[in-house]
Order: C-alpha cells, then sequence, then structure tokens
C-alpha cells in the first residue's frame, strides 16, 4: 500500500471545483437563446470583458440593445477561475512596460490608475460587494539573486512614485513568517484583492438592470456577415447584429487572425480549510496583503475573508495543439506539487488540508499583453490575451473595443499598446518546441538567475518573459 506524503494526503478530501463559486450565493443560471433574434451589439463571452462592455456601452447609449451571449455560465471561466488580485498595471508590471513603451509610460501608469479608481466607484455606486480590499501586495525574494533584482525594482518603483518598502529576511518573516523569505518588495498602493465572482455576479445583475439580455449556455459556433450585419450562429438561432464584440478569452477563437495571437496556458489553484487562530498566529499576515515570488515559476497566494489560503501558480501548462478540453485527471501532478510548495513554504502549517483544486486558462500573448483590435470592415472588434492580469484590465480592453466598433480615435485606440500587435505564435510543431525550450530556460534562470541566450533573444524581440 502507498504511504501517502503530507500534500497528497491534504488533498484527499478537495473538490475539484473552484472556491468562488463552490458556494450557495451563485445566482440562478439565466435562460439560453431558443430562436433567432437581432440587436445593435452582440457581445460573444460573459466574461469580465463582455461584462464591462455591455454595461459601458449601455452608460453611453442607454436605448442601444445590447446581447451577451455566454456558452457556459457566468463566472465559469476564467472571471471565476483567478485568484482574485487585481492590479492598476496595463502593462504586466513598471518594468516590461519600460521595456516596451518608455515614451508612453507615464500616459499608461495615469490610465491604469483611472481604470481601476473608475470600477470601484462603480462599484460603490452600485452596492457591489465583491470583497475588495486594497491592500497592495508583498513580492518574496526565495534565492539570493532575487534579493538583487528586488533592490532594482525598489528602486524604480520609487522613481515612478510608488508607496514602497524594501525589507530584509528578518523583517519580512516579522511580516509573514516562512524560512524561505530573504527578503520583499512591499508594495502599498495599485492593486489588492477581492472576490472574483462576486465581482462577475454583480456586474451581471448590473448590465441586467440595464437592459442587456444576457444568454447562458448558449454557445456561438460561428460568425459570417451579410452586407449590413454580422450573423452569429448558435445552436437554437442566429443573432443579427450590427456590431459584436468577441471577449472569448483563452476559449476557441471565432476569428482566423486571433488564433495565433495567443495561446491556452493552464493554471492551477488549492485552496485550504480555514485556519484556526493559532494556525493563523504562526504565520502572521496581518495586513492581509497579496503576495507572490520573485521568480519566473511563481507562486501567488492570498488569505480569503473567512481566513483560507489560496494558492496557486507555478506549474503553467501548454498542452500541443493548444488543446482546451483538458480532463481534470490531467491536472493531478500539478495539483501534488503545489500543495508540497505549500508546506515546504510554511512548514507550521502541515496537517492543514485543502477543500478545493482547480485549473483554468490563462490567453497567453507572446507580450504579455492583451491584444485589441477590429475586423470586418470595423463591425466587429475583440480584447483578450490579458495573461492572467485581466481582473481589472479587462474593463480597459472592453473601453478600447467599444471605440473601435464605435470608430472613433480616442486616447485608448493610438496607444502603442493597442496600435501594435505582439509578435504571433508560430504553428505546430514549432511552437511546442519553444515553449518546452522557453519553460526550460525560465527553470534555469530561476536557479542561477542568468537569461542566457534564448531568453536574451526574445527579451530583444519584445516578448513577455522579462516581466
Amino acid at each position: 500500500m502507498k504511504t501517502l506524503t503530507p500534500a497528497s494526503s491534504a488533498l484527499q478530501g478537495a473538490e475539484a471545483k473552484p472556491f468562488w463559486t463552490s458556494g450557495a450565493n451563485a445566482p440562478e443560471n439565466l435562460a439560453s437563446l431558443e430562436a433567432h433574434t437581432s440587436c445593435d451589439l452582440a457581445i460573444v463571452g460573459g466574461g469580465l470583458t463582455g461584462l464591462w462592455a455591455g454595461i459601458e456601452a449601455k452608460i453611453e447609449n442607454p436605448d442601444l440593445d445590447v446581447v451577451i451571449l455566454e456558452s457556459q455560465q457566468i463566472a465559469f471561466g476564467a472571471s471565476g477561475r483567478n485568484g482574485g488580485f487585481f492590479s492598476e498595471s496595463l502593462t504586466h508590471g513598471l518594468a516590461h512596460g519600460l521595456s516596451l513603451w518608455p515614451k508612453e509610460i507615464d500616459t499608461l501608469l495615469r490610465l491604469g490608475r483611472e481604470n481601476v479608481s473608475e470600477i470601484f466607484k462603480f462599484l460603490d455606486s452600485e452596492k457591489i460587494n465583491a470583497e475588495q480590499n486594497f491592500c497592495g501586495k508583498s513580492v518574496m525574494a526565495l534565492r539570493p539573486h532575487h534579493v538583487k533584482e528586488l533592490e532594482a525594482s525598489f528602486k524604480q518603483l520609487l522613481k515612478y512614485g510608488e508607496n514602497v518598502e524594501f525589507l530584509d529576511g528578518e523583517e519580512t518573516r516579522k511580516d509573514i513568517d516562512s524560512p524561505t523569505y530573504l527578503a520583499s518588495l512591499r508594495i502599498h498602493d495599485g492593486s489588492g484583492i477581492l472576490d472574483p465572482a462576486k465581482l462577475s455576479w454583480g456586474l451581471r445583475q448590473s448590465a441586467i438592470a440595464r437592459g442587456v439580455r444576457i444568454y447562458e449556455m448558449t454557445r456561438v459556433t460561428g460568425l459570417s456577415k451579410s452586407r449590413t450585419s454580422v450573423l452569429l450562429h448558435t445552436a437554437h438561432g442566429i443573432v443579427t447584429a450590427n456590431k459584436v464584440i468577441l471577449a472569448t478569452n483563452a476559449f476557441h477563437p471565432l476569428l482566423r487572425r486571433m488564433r495565433n495571437m495567443a495561446i491556452p496556458v493552464f493554471d492551477h489553484v488549492l485552496v485550504t480549510e480555514q485556519l484556526s487562530q493559532a494556525q493563523l498566529d504562526s504565520i502572521g499576515w496581518k495586513q492581509n496583503q497579496g503576495v507572490t515570488d520573485a521568480g519566473n515559476q511563481f507562486h501567488y497566494y492570498r488569505r480569503t475573508p473567512d481566513n483560507r489560503i489560496l494558492w496557486g501558480g507555478y506549474d503553467a501548462i501548454y498542452y500541443k495543439g493548444s488543446q482546451r478540453d483538458i480532463s481534470p485527471e490531467r491536472y493531478a501532478p500539478s495539483h501534488e506539487l503545489l500543495a508540497e510548495q505549500f508546506f515546504q513554504t510554511f512548514p507550521q502549517l502541515e496537517g492543514l488540508n485543502f477543500t478545493n483544486k482547480w485549473a483554468g486558462m490563462i490567453d497567453t500573448t507572446s507580450r504579455f499583453t492583451p491584444v485589441i483590435g477590429r475586423a470586418f470592415g470595423g463591425k466587429v472588434a475583440y480584447a483578450f490575451g490579458y495573461t492572467g492580469l485581466g481582473v481589472t484590465s479587462s474593463r480597459f480592453g472592453a473601453k478600447v473595443a467599444l471605440d473601435f466598433i464605435a470608430n472613433r480615435e480616442s486616447e485608448l485606440t493610438q496607444l502603442a499598446l493597442v496600435a501594435r500587435k505582439p509578435i504571433p505564435f508560430p504553428p505546430e510543431p514549432i511552437r511546442s518546441l519553444l515553449v518546452s525550450k522557453t519553460r526550460a530556460s525560465l527553470a534555469r534562470e530561476d536557479i542561477d538567475g542568468k537569461r542566457g541566450p534564448w531568453l536574451g533573444l526574445l527579451d530583444r524581440m519584445g516578448v513577455g518573459f522579462n516581466s
């Protein structure tokens, strides 16, 4: 009989379902589309991008007839499977933004701050309680070369007006106690944590209250165009729309041009049972900030409002051929690895069990920032590729897409981040080979701190692996 490790034992009773949507707070499902219909604006995808697009369109023009078509239920995909972190960054971090758009960085920083400020003003006005907490984050150094990297980041963030502290190992462990921590960067502003499912459900209600028609369990299988309209094909009817926004995130793209702009990468997450007061005291974490490691293969983790720990990341998996329909059994090795690493980080919590385990797709672009564009002569716009930072930047993507279908030039549409598209991923089998090579190079850098020739080449090409 196989002896269970502490990690495998802790996983035995875990439910294979996202923590955020496993409670009793989910709203009733909405009806599916059952007949042909027409509208002014059709939005494919009921994730955060789609919901924000519908809401912003109705705020701009309350008389607009808007339809959202969701293939599952609201909060089924990345909108309900992420860790519940939000950030003001539109560029996957300051350093990455400076490396790609140095002339626009001040504008991008301002737009990112305005975007998050407007989101939380809207949540307040709509009385949406998404357990939002503007608590900042800590980035933890686990190896000596991480300490030097965080010192450089500290200086850079200070230069751009961020409220940030550099903490040595002892100071870090007084804040959050782990034997793995050598130093940390405590960033007080610009980010925080929330409940992503409550955010999605709150936005769903706001959209419905404004007259947006939302159809769940309505998969769009294709789109075509007539002389004056765009036709969205579903199993039970065709939606004829004057304009369309595609907000399908990592799911199957409906436009050929979207197929090589992002790849689906599976991210894995665990949530523990509730911690006792003694367990909470053993780790500290009084400020309740979000936490990430400093490495390329990094963990992200946070406390939940009911004193659990959400622990995810590290083992991001790409399946050859951009497979999206992966059986949950395939996630088991990644969940086992995550559990082992959890107890390495917090050995004082050995014996704690996990109640939830899941995986979700991240729509990763080569540049780690979204792709926003238009097609069909401006009748169709698309926004996707947030690469794990879409909780708040999804609203930015929605607003750019709305500018595109309105055929208006704006500060947003003129950004180089929007105008210049990332380098597309090559076709298979080259795609899988390059993903494997890059992942191996990133893992080596995590050990020795050296970029190596391959990562250096990618840096010069402007892809996202230096962020």
